[in-house]
């Protein structure tokens, strides 16, 4: 068989997994001609069979593997009229497994996933196919459509102009096709909904990633960042500090200096509802407007300009309270310092911060089965089973590869290099050998066309700038006498087929203009040619010019060069040369890698905590839910930190607690009432329980207008809010923290060690927060007693408030101009605004790290 002669080149263990493969193979072949004739409904009916037995547990997908990919291939030949071959069965066999199978351009990757997404979604569960671009998902999926449905299965697509509503059809298809950054960020935005119903991803079940290794490996220093600003209404802020500056001291409200609190009279109050227009300021539809004025009342009676701030360059800038020093670059929390950015009429700055975010590593390791294809995984072998435990098994081609790999020249300057490779472009032009030419750079593409037009050779260049037209290039780039210019990755995952005429002239040509840092590039660039067994011939041309050359490995190679004394226009030619390339390319990679590692660490902390919250989220968003029970629970957390606050611990005597201190901190936190006398003479226990009972109290008294199922959506519905905002405000922190933290090193500190335990406290804290929040939000907000309707609106409402806007796009389409004012209401020009970080998609923003 055709395994035995690749045994020793693919190592041992490669070869032994090949062999118990091509056992199965066998044993699917075996079949063949059952199905062969079975009638179509027959056919049908089989796999029907298979997929209730699978479903009923009767039987394992192990077991119906052989009958299922028996059955996958015989539709595909009555469909398409392509037979699975030996090696695609292996293929499949591999993906299923939940590894990466690297087959050569050409062997029809595309077809071998049919197999394992066959199989594996008779469980019912959605299996993901993950690939490149847009372009790829839909005419992968349209293509593969009347297979699917032949079978028994829905399938659908997800590209960047899915709507939301489409989304939820599409993901509850049996098989979805779509990218790497759409399946992440619905999961992102998954873990920001307000109810399971609105939720579009189902499971994480099982994926298979298309170019695994451009997706896994390439992208993976570059996580998903959904950002946005940190509140919705910038006016809230002007209106509550009119409202603020036009009540009267002593008669609307009191200050309380000593222990910087403000406190509302009735009178205030009635004077605050008239000059906002509401009927009750502390309904639950106006809370946001309650601590936009709470906010406006601190900024304009209790801090003072240039004692607790200063303007600088318009700009509100905090003075520390111990040092007397600026503190630029900090803000006030919770809008205080917008208040006194209203205040002080300058602009009013909402910061763009982080929403949620995370790695494409962590994401697909969310996946109970993850598998992978490409052309090119050997060479991140070790990465793909460290970080994502994923064996790759390399599958010989059908046909023996043809195509000739010639060694690379060398050039002393980019100059001689390029007037060699146009020397070269009008050699085989001449005779009508297709030729592909790949550049590492946009750049390079285009110094390349303007050399070209020079010589008047008809060509094309294309550098991954639209994936449909990038795939319509490459099709014709095996078209006689075609020249075509292309960055190494563009129009990955189109094959470029050649007539008998193209064959005899050679096949398609390839010169490489450039080593890519990657092997793998280089490599994949290489696969274009020879596909199928067809001819070809592929050629790298550098120079000691070239980034890679020049950074990591131009040395040693200088040195021959020079001791050969070279001519202007002359090159080197040498397997020696080659090799010192190739350990050049190592050294980068190395250094990627290491790169990659470093983001996961630091990921990995944040990967918890994330899971732990969006733990908490589902069961808010569970009807089933106890929350009342949550509620109480947190209660008494709350109280305790409460009294913490007011410097009341059990190892302080009684008569040393600050009473008064307390009763106005307790009124402004929870909206009550409580009397110093029914406190005097308790010791802490007996306070803890009396103002826990007092809330307790006053809470259940407000619940009691409203039906049980409403009480527990205004409890779920608050909670959420509290969740997010508070979250949000964490992975804020956890920004800075991890900007700052490699400071620690010239502290013989590890960062990392570091930034666990700085993570670990701030993550206290949030859940702190989350529970304290919440329980002071419940208990501020007036509800309306039988009117079921407002407290209705007033939710949604609440929600509208709380969810995050998308800024960087134009209402009826395009893109924001870098000197247009910035839509999200901070009055600056966009590129001082949200533009900063450099375009953005929507909300959705990728950080290179």
């Amino acid at each position: 068989m055709f395994l035995s002669v690749f045994g020793s080149i693919f190592g041992t263990r490669n070869s032994r997994m090949l062999k118990k493969y091509e056992r199965r193979v066998r044993s699917i072949n075996a079949l063949e001609s059952h199905y062969q004739s079975l009638s179509q409904e027959e056919l049908q009916s089989a796999f029907h069979a298979l997929k209730q037995k699978v479903q009923n547990q009767e039987v394992s997908l192990d077991s119906v593997l052989n009958d299922s990919f028996a059955i996958t291939r015989e539709a595909s030949r009555r469909i398409y009229n392509k037979r699975h071959h030996d090696v695609q069965l292996i293929g499949g066999m591999v993906l299923h497994d939940g590894k990466i199978a690297e087959m050569k351009t050409g062997e029809g990757k595309t077809l071998v996933a049919t197999l394992a997404v066959a199989l594996n979604a008779m469980v019912g569960k959605s299996v993901h196919v993950v690939t490149v671009n847009d372009y790829l998902a839909q005419r992968d999926a349209e293509d593969l459509r009347e297979l699917y449905e032949f079978l028994g299965y829905s399938i659908g697509y997800i590209t960047g102009s899915t709507s939301e509503e489409e989304r939820l059809q599409v993901y509850a298809s049996d098989i979805v096709y779509g990218t790497n950054n759409e399946f992440g960020f619905d999961y992102l935005r998954d873990n920001m909904k307000y109810s399971l119903d609105q939720k579009v991803q189902r499971h994480h079940y099982f994926a298979i990633v298309d170019e695994v290794d451009s997706i896994l490996i390439d992208e993976a220093r570059t996580p998903l960042i959904i950002s946005g600003p940190a509140n919705r209404k910038l006016e809230n802020y002007q209106v509550a500090n009119e409202v603020a500056k036009k009540l009267e001291n002593e008669k609307h409200f009191t200050i309380d200096e000593k222990n910087r609190v403000i406190l509302l009279s009735e009178e205030g109050i009635q004077r605050a509802e008239e000059l906002f227009g509401v009927d009750n300021l502390y309904n639950i539809e106006n809370a946001s407007l309650a601590h936009h004025l709470d906010q406006a009342l601190k900024a304009n009676y209790l801090f003072i300009k240039d004692k607790d701030y200063v303007l600088q360059n318009n700009e509100v800038v905090i003075v520390d309270e111990f040092t007397g020093r600026l503190s630029e670059g900090r803000r006030f929390s919770e809008g205080l310092h917008q208040a006194i950015e209203a205040k002080e009429n300058v602009a009013i700055k909402e910061e763009s911060q982080t929403l949620a975010d995370i790695t494409f590593q962590n994401y697909f390791r969310l996946y109970d089965k993850l598998a992978g294809m490409t052309g090119t995984a050997q060479t991140e072998a070790g990465e793909f089973l460290q970080i994502y435990n994923l064996d790759v098994v390399s599958i010989p081609t059908n046909i023996p590869v043809q195509r000739k790999d010639l060694n690379d020249l060398i050039y002393k300057s980019e100059r001689e290099k390029f007037h060699a490779v146009i020397e070269k472009i009008k050699e085989l032009h001449a005779k009508g050998q297709p030729v592909l030419v790949g550049t590492a750079s946009i750049e390079k593409s285009e110094t390349l066309h303007e050399l070209l037009k020079k010589e008047r050779i008809p060509h094309t260049v294309l550098n991954a700038k639209q994936h449909t037209k990038e795939a319509e290039i490459i099709k014709d780039a095996g078209n006689k006498g075609a020249v075509t210019i292309a960055t190494n990755m563009a129009g990955r995952g189109v094959d470029i087929k050649l007539t008998d005429e193209i064959k005899e002239l050679g096949g398609l040509y390839i010169i490489g203009t450039e080593r890519h840092e990657s092997r793998r590039i280089d490599n994949q660039l290489r696969g274009r040619s020879g596909r199928q067994g067809d001819p070809g011939v592929s050629q790298f041309y550098l120079s000691l010019e070239d980034n890679l050359l020049r950074i990591f490995g131009s040395d040693k190679i200088k040195g021959i060069m020079e001791k050969l004394g070279l001519k202007d226009g002359e090159h080197i030619e040498s397997s020696l040369v080659t090799r010192s390339v190739e350990n050049a390319q190592k050294k980068v990679e190395s250094l990627h890698f290491e790169s990659r590692k470093h983001l996961l660490e630091y990921d990995d902390v944040a990967n918890e905590q994330r899971k732990a919250v969006y733990r908490l989220r589902n069961q808010l968003l569970d009807s089933e839910f106890d929350i009342s029970s949550k509620i109480a629970e947190d209660q008494e957390v709350v109280v305790s930190s409460f009294l913490a606050q007011q410097d009341i611990t059990p190892e302080i005597h009684s008569q040393n607690y600050d009473l008064q201190k307390l009763q106005a901190h307790f009124q402004e936190s929870f909206g009550a009432e409580i009397e110093i006398k029914d406190l005097e003479n308790l010791d802490y226990q007996e306070l803890h329980t009396k103002i826990l009972e007092t809330l307790n109290e006053n809470y259940n008294a407000k619940m009691s207008v409203l039906e049980p199922d409403q009480r527990h959506e205004i409890e779920r519905i608050i909670y959420l809010q509290v969740l997010d905002t508070t979250w949000r405000e964490h992975l804020y922190m956890m920004d800075n923290l991890k900007t700052g933290i490699g400071l620690r090193g010239y502290n013989q500190k590890d960062p990392l060690v570091e930034y666990k335990k700085e993570s670990y406290n701030l993550f206290l804290e949030l859940r702190n927060s989350i529970k304290i929040e919440t329980i002071k939000t419940l208990h501020l907000i007036k509800l309306q007693a039988h009117q079921e309707e407002a407290n209705k609106q007033a939710l949604q409402n609440l929600e509208e408030e709380f969810a995050p806007r998308e800024i960087s796009e134009r209402p009826f389409g395009g893109k924001i101009a870098r000197n247009e004012v910035c839509p999200c209401g901070s009055g600056k020009k966009y590129k001082q605004c949200h533009g900063k970080s450099g375009p953005k998609k929507g909300l959705l923003a990728r950080k290179t790290q």
